[in-house]
């Protein structure tokens, strides 16, 4: 063999070297930059709605993002730094929570005592013309000395306070309510609304004066007169019950919805509404029957809305301080005539219910 053809099949049995293999092109940057935002999108929490806003303005050129200012907190609902205070020019008035209103008492605003923090806080009026203290009882962390601010033959009961309106926690609403029973051991009073809160004396005086007939006028129809409130309760299966011993249209009903074969839903339709229309009228007889008994030993009563579906009565009954044991008495008996009503019976308080005068409260800025 000749050394050319060795040569050539030497070539023959070399193997051939395995071809190289193309990386794949990189994804363009715009792609990579797109995936990497999706992904981290997925994975960081959500950001408040004002890192939005910083995204947005960041896709435009360069311009150093400025500082934002933090927001300031909200204000606590049902709180803030305003006092009750009369009104100049137009006439506004200062709402109590006394009851329903009868009428509308307009007063002009004295000069404001600008950058005061300390206020009145007034629990109630009472008909007295000398200065009276009732000692450390009022609203407070530490129970604040309660006084009056007198004007002529009246005057308020208040004590000193920081200039807030106070939220009605249970705490705050018995200190409220503890003051108003101190001061009715020895006076007639009208209410004033939990949080009433003047910026000074002279406001409280201002008041006074320019509301001064009408004050006088409840409180010469209030003297010696106190307040209870009697809710009345039953089971509605229980007086069904009675019900249909009583109502033989009814009890037959039942039993021809227990014994009928196939669909009963009109027999039953028919079944709710005569009971329904049974325990309105049986709620009205004994209603009617409770009010009346205890009428005979009070001024007046007054039935709010009932609360619930257990409620038949939620009253309120105005009585002489003197006839206060005949009241007990006679709500004792009734609650012995009636074993399937459940009576919740409170007081003394002062007349929520029976005080007709209204007042607008007007709200006053910290910084005036």
């Amino acid at each position: 063999m000749s050394k050319a053809d060795k040569t050539e099949a030497r070539k023959k049995n070399v193997p051939k070297a395995p071809a190289k293999k193309t990386p794949p092109k990189p994804a363009p940057a715009i792609a990579r930059k797109a995936a990497a935002k999706v992904t981290r999108t997925a994975e960081t929490p959500k950001q408040p709605a004002k890192a939005a806003k910083a995204v947005k303005t960041a896709k435009k050129p360069a311009k150093p993002a400025q500082a934002v200012k933090p927001a300031k907190p909200a204000k606590r609902p049902g709180r803030s730094s305003q006092a009750a205070k009369p009104v100049s020019h137009e006439p506004q008035m200062l709402r109590s929570a006394s009851g329903p209103a009868s009428e509308l008492l307009a007063f002009p605003e004295p000069a404001a005592r600008p950058g005061g923090r300390s206020g009145k806080y007034v629990y109630c009026i009472i008909q007295t013309g000398e200065p009276r203290r009732f000692g450390p009882v009022g609203i407070g962390s530490e129970p604040a000395e309660v006084h009056t601010v007198n004007y002529k033959e009246i005057a308020a009961v208040v004590s000193d306070t920081p200039l807030e309106v106070y939220d009605p926690t249970r705490e705050n609403v018995l200190a409220h309510e503890r003051v108003n029973e101190v001061v009715m051991r020895d006076f007639t009073v009208i209410p004033m609304s939990f949080s009433t809160v003047f910026k000074t004396s002279e406001d409280i005086v201002e008041l006074l004066r320019s509301a001064y007939d009408a004050f006088r006028d409840v409180l010469v129809k209030m003297q010696d007169k106190l307040e209870f409130g009697l809710k009345v309760l039953w089971e509605p299966e229980t007086i069904i019950r009675e019900i249909e011993k009583d109502d033989e249209n009814l009890r037959l009903l039942r039993q021809e919805i227990s014994h009928q074969k196939g669909s009963t839903y009109f027999a039953r339709m028919q079944y709710g509404r005569l009971v329904d229309s049974l325990l309105q009228e049986r709620s009205e007889k004994l209603v009617s029957e409770i009010v009346n008994t205890l009428s005979t030993v009070s001024v007046a009563s007054r039935t709010n809305k009932p609360i619930g579906d257990k409620m038949i009565l939620n009253g309120a009954f105005l009585v002489a301080r003197d006839r206060e044991p005949d009241f007990d008495a006679k709500v004792k008996e009734i609650d012995a005539r009636y074993e399937n009503l459940i009576f919740k019976y409170t007081g003394p308080w002062p007349p929520y219910n029976f005080v007709n005068i209204r007042l607008k409260l007007e709200r006053a800025s910290e910084a005036e």
